[in-house]
């Protein structure tokens, strides 16, 4: 893997995880650190010993938000010749399993990377805003549509019309994080929870996901038909023979990803 400028990456078991490199800026994202967040991303999707990927901060804070410096300007014929939402966009191709590990703030952009992981795991007294309605914009990578989706619409358009802070408590109770834990054990809780998920079988993993993203998207009938196809298609994996084989030996089963 390269050598990354605004993240730090690490392998620990079956889990791989990417931080936030850039503390002193609360960890604002300028377009390199998306780059190399996907370029991770991608790397890890691919590389057979990581099973889970957790995306974290160092710091105080998840994210800030976008470095907005780097933003002040730009026309519509730059960002339209930039194309950077495309990097976004790969983020929505990674097929392993992505937790969120949040802390501090989750502002605007730092909200949307945050809304590209499967779940979420905060510290208490995280806060999450979208605050680009008091800078005359509105979120541009997935942020009014993710929430949308988990909140769903009146709670979304009041968080992104009034720019308000949104407590952990509240994030949880509509949908949009998993659990709340104290901030020094977040991280070792996040860690906790991928490795049980590390575990399951992969393949299991990735279709499960792909099921579950697009029930999201398709009507329930055509969401059956697409949930039923990846059903079969493990029945072609080795590791289906291994579970069910293990289940009536009364064996822990070991999984390969075949």
């Amino acid at each position: 893997m390269s050598t990354f400028d605004c993240i730090d990456t690490f392998i620990t078991g079956g889990t791989a995880v990417i931080e936030l490199n850039r503390p002193r800026q609360l960890n604002a994202l300028n377009r390199k650190m998306v780059s190399e967040v996907v370029e991770a991303m991608e790397s890890f999707d691919r590389n057979e010993e990581v099973q889970v990927i957790v995306l974290t901060g160092k710091g105080h804070s998840f994210s800030a938000g976008a470095d907005i410096d780097e933003m002040a300007e730009d026309d519509p014929i730059r960002l339209e010749l930039l194309n950077q939402f495309a990097d976004w966009d790969r983020l929505s191709l990674i097929k392993k399993p992505i937790i969120g590990a949040v802390k501090g703030f989750v502002f605007g952009g730092g909200f949307e990377l945050a809304l590209c992981c499967d779940l979420l795991i905060a510290a208490s007294g995280t806060e999450f805003s979208f605050p680009e309605v008091s800078l005359g914009v509105m979120p541009g990578a997935g942020g009014t549509q993710r929430l949308t989706k988990l909140a769903g619409r009146t709670k979304a358009l009041q968080w992104l019309w009034t720019g308000e802070r949104i407590t952990a408590e509240d994030a949880l109770a509509h949908g949009v994080i998993n659990q709340i834990v104290s901030p020094e054990l977040l991280m070792e809780e996040t860690l906790k929870f991928a490795a049980k998920i590390a575990k399951q079988p992969p393949l299991s993993l990735r279709l499960i996901k792909d099921s579950v993203n697009k029930a999201v998207d398709y009507p329930l009938y055509e969401g059956m038909q697409y949930e039923r196809k990846n059903f079969y298609l493990l029945f072609a994996s080795q590791d289906q023979k291994e579970g069910m084989n293990a289940f009536v030996e009364k064996r822990k089963p070991e999984y390969k990803g075949r």
